[in-house]
């Protein structure tokens, strides 16, 4: 037998939670979207929103008001001031919306700026990176197309892989491509069509009962709402390391739904249960202790990557620490639940589904 820190016979309801459960989602999305909407959209980084930053490390401490007054003269535009990494690094990162001059005179204006306005305080320019306008819309576009095929082909996957319905999962993709051909006719930017497409995706399969990759894909995308609103409250940077956090959170959230739905497949089999909801709930008792063991050793290293990792990955970890505690959650509170509330009436009609597969 395996190690188990629940006892077999736990018999916890936790599909009796389901309506409190979607009022906190519910709540935490509303405050992402809410603080979206107020700030603009996402604060994107220098990987999306082009620019130059500059990283630089100090003798001893310093104030962030005091590095501003110090380049005030150096007249850079947007010029953006910021701690980085722990107190103790004495390191402050400097971000200018400016990709019309070199990085080289960059470099030399703040350099020039530091020397006279720090009271001769020790410095190092240790990174300076410079990306272009184009080249960030190119990226921030890119990132997003990876997000919407990650969640298409987990549908797929999900629909052949629990139901053997390549068929249907066919006609959705079809279908897909059809509804993306003509938000294109209409002129629709790529945010509105990779959008667009994710609720194609949900609508579909909805409407050709493809209830397993259902649950799984409103449950990826609340993870990903949530860990981005969570980003937009705290104020934090979109860039490159945060696109592959996302993309980390499904692939972790994803394995932990087919976990479970493995599970409810299973039970289904074995009848253990004339009642559906019955069944997921013993199925979720039953992985009950797998699911703690493995969000819990994977939240060890991350915290130790977020408190020891350093500014570089601070930000990585963060998103990281929020989406595998909200992907645990919504692989038993909001995946489990939706396969209930759309699967069939009748625990017959479950079994013969899961027969079939």
């Amino acid at each position: 037998m395996g190690l188990q820190i629940i006892k077999p016979d736990t018999k916890i309801d936790f599909i009796g939670f389901k309506a409190k459960a979607f009022i906190i989602s519910a709540v935490l999305i509303l405050l992402g979207i809410g603080s979206l909407i107020m700030n603009g959209g996402p604060k994107y980084g220098i990987d999306f929103a082009g620019g130059i930053v500059v990283q630089v490390k100090f003798d001893k401490k310093v104030e962030v008001k005091a590095v501003k007054g110090a380049l005030k003269e150096a007249k850079l535009p947007g010029l953006v001031v910021q701690s980085f990494g722990h107190d103790d690094d004495n390191e402050i990162l400097l971000r200018t919306s400016s990709s019309d001059i070199s990085s080289s005179e960059v470099r030399d204006k703040i350099s020039s700026g530091l020397e006279s306005g720090m009271g001769g305080t020790g410095f190092e320019i240790q990174r300076l990176e410079m990306v272009g306008p184009k080249v960030g819309a190119d990226l921030r576009t890119k990132a997003i197309e990876a997000l919407y095929f990650a969640v298409l082909l987990i549908a797929i996957y999900i629909s052949g892989r629990f139901e053997q319905r390549w068929f249907a999962a066919a006609i959705m993709a079809g279908g897909l491509f059809g509804g993306i051909t003509l938000l294109q006719m209409l002129g629709m930017s790529t945010t509105v069509l990779i959008f667009g497409a994710l609720f194609i995706t949900i609508g579909l399969c909805w409407y050709l009962k493809l209830n397993y990759a259902l649950g799984a894909i409103v449950a990826l995308i609340h993870d990903i709402m949530i860990t981005v609103g969570i980003f937009s409250l705290l104020g934090k940077e979109f860039d490159l390391t945060i696109i592959a956090a996302l993309l980390t959170i499904i692939g972790y959230s994803l394995n932990d739904t087919i976990i479970v739905f493995d599970r409810i497949r299973e039970n289904l089999l074995g009848k253990v249960s004339d009642c559906l909801a019955d069944t997921i709930n013993i199925s979720i008792n039953q992985t009950l202790s797998r699911t703690i063991l493995t969000s819990g050793t994977t939240l060890l290293v991350v915290a130790a990557l977020f408190a020891l990792g350093g500014g570089v990955i601070h930000d990585f970890a963060l998103a990281l620490l929020i989406g595998v505690g909200v992907g645990t959650y919504s692989s038993i509170f909001v995946a489990s639940p939706i396969l209930l509330g759309f699967g069939p009436s009748k625990i017959e009609d479950d079994v013969e589904e899961a027969e079939a597969a």
